[in-house]
């Protein structure tokens, strides 16, 4: 009996074992998983700050900017001449906050301009509609409703207040509704109108100070910036065609993974952020080198014609990858040659010719009149069609002419940025490089 218990005893311990090591390794296994994706998304946050740190500053900026309006709620007396509507003022911080100055004053100056529009109107249709008596007063105030909401609805179709006013248009609807409908039980409405009024006048002052004084970002830079990082892209491609398909050292293994050939992707895809930061910029205030008139639908014409450059480069890409696999036609060498020298030539020069561009919008000077990379590529270009358009031999070295053809037209668009950039320059009155290098030799001088 004893042997029998003592064996029962140790075989439940060694069951006992046996289940709490099958319970082990799925918990460790579990607890690995966690621990890995913890880690993952710490690194995915890391990374996110490391590409863009202003959007840490922005995180910090609506935390900051919440705390401060939330002061109206827990000062007594404070509250006490806002009541309740005390929350419109936070509701107000939470979706005017934007990411750019431009945005938060957009979204900040239609909030509060819609708020008070619609707030008279509506205090206006009370007064008529209670002169209406208690059953007509209802009726009429519907009426209102209806009428303004259908008209200001429409309004939103409108190509001009649909880029700019649209949010403002919502507000109106929305406010005018609002306080429309509660006139019929609230008895003292205007005092209704003028706390969220005020209140949400506060939250938009808020998040003004927060955005223009602590970090700001502004979108009039980022534009700026994007339209010089468009046409270095631009050319970025140019110099890759130059040096890996015309050049001496021309690469002979297929290019259809090289990266020059993908950069043009990113500025066809850019009309979304170009058109969004248009629109910001011309709500904000002359800030560095940017006045208050300072042209920015220029910007948005200049990013139209590097999309139809980069629109050309697509249909280049795809020539020039089938043509590294197929290699030159040997029918007339003497002739793929001079074809090859030429395309060379013109993207050498276009591609400086970009650059040049780009270095004269970062600077925000004046492009040079005499653009010796532009004359050389457009006579390079003029050459090449004459040449192409009077040779016997042209179908034997059809592929080539083609690519040629392209580029020649990447030359005459090219021309045409020239042009754009040039037309930027006057309207926002870049300094004169000259001028700059003279003053700074005077400097030196002295």
């Amino acid at each position: 009996m004893e042997v029998q218990m003592e064996t029962n005893i140790h075989g439940g311990g060694d069951g006992n074992g046996s289940f709490m090591a099958r319970c082990r390794q799925p918990l460790c296994s579990a607890l690995d998983r966690l621990r890995s994706s913890g880690v993952g998304f710490a690194g995915k946050l890391a990374k996110i700050a490391r590409d863009d740190p202003r959007r840490v500053a922005h995180s910090v900026k609506v935390g900051l900017a919440l705390t401060l309006v939330s002061v109206l709620y827990y000062v007594t007396p404070l509250f006490n001449g806002f009541g309740v509507s005390t929350l419109w003022a936070v509701l107000t911080v939470v979706v005017v906050m934007e990411y750019t100055v431009g945005g938060t004053l957009s979204k900040g100056l239609n909030r509060a301009f819609a708020t008070l529009v619609a707030g008279f109107i509506a205090v206006g249709a009370h007064q008529v509609a209670n002169r209406c008596g208690e059953k007509g007063e209802p009726i009429l105030l519907a009426v209102f409703v209806f009428l303004l909401a259908s008209a200001a609805t429409f309004s939103r179709f409108i190509p001009e207040v649909k880029a700019r006013y649209d949010y403002g248009v919502t507000i109106f609807i929305l406010t005018f509704s609002l306080v429309a409908v509660s006139s019929y039980r609230v008895e003292d409405l205007t005092k209704l109108a003028h706390q969220r009024f005020s209140t949400i006048v506060v939250g938009v002052f808020i998040c003004l100070c927060t955005t223009i004084f602590v970090f700001p970002v502004w979108a009039g830079e980022d534009l700026h910036k994007l339209a010089a990082g468009n046409l270095d892209k631009l050319a970025e491609f140019l110099e890759g065609i130059e040096s890996e398909c015309f050049g001496e050292n021309a690469a002979s293994e297929n290019l259809e993974n090289k990266a020059f050939l993908q950069v043009y992707k990113s500025v066809l895809n850019s009309k979304a952020s170009e058109d969004s930061l248009c629109n910001f910029a011309k709500w904000e205030p002359g800030h560095g080198k940017f006045s208050f008139r300072h042209p920015w639908s220029q910007y948005q014409k200049l990013g139209a014609l590097c999309r139809q450059c980069a629109s050309s480069m697509e249909a280049l890409a795809s020539y020039v990858t089938t043509l590294t696999k197929s290699q030159y036609p040997e029918a007339n060498p003497e002739l793929c040659l001079k074809v090859r020298t030429t395309c060379g030539e013109m993207s050498s020069h276009s591609a400086k010719a970009l650059s040049e561009l780009s270095s004269a919008i970062r600077t925000m000077t004046i492009p040079s009149p005499t653009n010796n990379h532009m004359s050389a590529a457009i006579k390079a270009a003029n050459s090449l069609r004459s040449e192409l358009s009077e040779d016997e031999d042209l179908l034997q070295v059809m592929h080539v002419a083609v690519i040629a053809s392209l580029l020649s037209d990447l030359v005459t668009q090219i021309k045409k940025i020239t042009e754009s950039v040039d037309n930027l320059a006057r309207l926002a009155c870049f300094k004169n490089p000259e001028k700059t290098q003279k003053d700074v030799i005077i400097g030196i001088k002295s």
